[in-house]
């Protein structure tokens, strides 16, 4: 029997990254998104939302954080509920509601892990917390049938994405991987051109891509945008 599959997107809040770090003269406002992975075998939370800082980053990006129980319940779902958690990388807007989920394994790479312990990463309380319960991988893993992590280094060196397969196709959850979908279509057509044969020059491309490539993603959904890339014959 087939296993049944859904991923449905939370909202968890919202930041401003200011101009100085927008490229741009405008700050700009960010979502802060985690998503749910309903399977036969149970849940898997894919980042958990914006945790606690001190003041000075508070003020820097000025967050209007959503309860992680709330974007649960707009699920349907609950924290008990949760099975596994799956953090793309541990900075403190994205593994911000993980002590709520005390001895459930938490699903990360072991070179994140551990930059995140060194310090000046990430907020250390959000990271070692009382029944904090880490489950370190060293690439690529399959967690369940048709559900792997795939390293996808970059914003962090440990940085890590979800593939999960469904019966409408693979749905890839890149967390920060790229920033945004624009930015990930221009990485997949550059891609495409080099494997295409086009003499260069051509712009370079995360070379990861290749590896996601072989699942053939039909959807590819971000931690930090609410657009969703498809393929041009989707």
């Amino acid at each position: 029997m087939a296993t049944k599959t859904a991923v449905r997107r939370l909202d968890l809040g919202y930041f401003v990254r200011p101009a100085s770090e927008t490229g741009g003269p405008q700050p700009r406002v960010e979502p802060v998104l985690g998503y749910l992975v309903r399977r036969d075998e149970g849940l898997i939370l894919f980042d958990t939302g914006i945790g606690a800082v001190d003041p000075g980053t508070e003020a820097h990006y000025r967050p209007r954080r959503r309860p992680l129980e709330a974007a649960l319940a707009s699920a349907g779902a609950t924290l008990t509920d949760v099975d596994l958690v799956v953090n793309c990388h541990l900075h403190f807007d994205h593994c911000g509601g993980n002590a709520l989920l005390p001895d459930r394994p938490i699903l990360v790479q072991a070179t994140e892990l551990a930059t995140a312990r060194r310090g000046g990463h990430t907020v250390d309380a959000l990271v070692d917390f009382p029944g904090a319960t880490y489950q370190e991988f060293s690439g690529e893993a399959e967690v369940w049938p048709g559900v792997w992590i795939i390293p996808t280094p970059g914003h962090t060196e440990g940085h890590q994405s979800l593939v999960v397969r469904q019966s409408d196709g693979t749905v890839l959850l890149a967390g920060q991987a790229h920033d945004f979908a624009s930015e990930f279509g221009s990485d997949q057509l550059a891609r495409t051109a080099a494997l295409d044969g086009l003499e260069p020059p051509l712009p370079r491309y995360r070379p990861w891509l290749d590896r996601l490539g072989d699942f053939d993603p039909r959807r590819v959904l971000f931690a930090h945008d609410c657009s969703v890339w498809e393929p041009a014959d989707r």
